[in-house]
């Protein structure tokens, strides 16, 4: 999976740390606070949006009376908690960023949260040890599955998009990885169960941890795709 590969960039929800699920509880309490019922597709409506992409529809599909930047203050403070002391790492992530740093690999993440967030989980897991560069979907034109995000970031890292290899759990962010012409890394979340079909299709391998990849035992696309002919 390493072979030739000169930079690693990861999502962060979901990828690098398990958070997926605490949105789900902010956005229901968030939405009952202004007599909104929550619906389950919401989720998939803001899938792969930046942070600031997100507040602008949340505003217009609910006719909220906030801005978009009071929207982000809102959910930043709602989440700070949460994300400084009640997210944890994916399993063998820890261990594959030290394995990466030890050979000499690139490291950013590419990630569709807030900076504020990224400082919370930061202070508790200390990514900045490992990444040359973060780069968030606000500081770029387009949210993913546009690949900008991802673009920028070989770009910090002056790494050719060719020579890098991109983790993340949901359809979208595979997209914005292949888009820009990266390999692309699946990994498996509870929260994107639904779309492990498509995440297979799309990606170049799959793990179900970070593990997998010390004990290559991981999913290989082109093996399937060569079953399959």
């Amino acid at each position: 999976m390493l072979e030739q590969i000169k930079a690693v960039l990861f999502d962060l929800d979901g990828t690098l740390v398990d958070s997926m699920g605490l949105w789900r509880g902010i956005d229901i309490e968030f939405l009952q606070e202004r007599g909104i019922a929550y619906h389950e597709s919401l989720q998939e409506l803001i899938e792969g949006m930046s942070f600031t992409e997100t507040a602008v529809f949340c505003r217009e599909y609910y006719h909220l009376s906030e801005s978009v930047e009071e929207l982000k203050a809102i959910w930043n403070r709602m989440a700070e908690h949460k994300y400084r002391y009640e997210v944890q790492p994916k399993p063998g992530a820890m261990e594959f960023l030290e394995d990466l740093k030890g050979r000499g690999i690139k490291m950013g993440i590419a990630t569709s949260n807030s900076e504020e967030l990224i400082r919370a989980v930061n202070g508790a897991y200390h990514f900045d040890r490992y990444m040359s560069c973060i780069v968030t979907a606000c500081s770029v034109n387009k949210g993913k599955p546009a690949p900008d995000v991802y673009l920028e970031a070989a770009r910090r890292l002056d790494v050719d998009p060719a020579d890098c290899l991109v983790f993340e759990d949901i359809v979208k962010g595979l997209e914005a990885g292949k888009n820009a012409g990266m390999k692309v890394c699946a990994i498996e979340d509870a929260y994107s169960v639904s779309q492990r079909a498509r995440k297979r299709e799309i990606c170049d391998y799959y793990i179900e941890s970070y593990d997998d990849i010390k004990n290559q035992c991981y999913y290989r696309s082109a093996d399937w795709k060569r079953k399959r002919a």
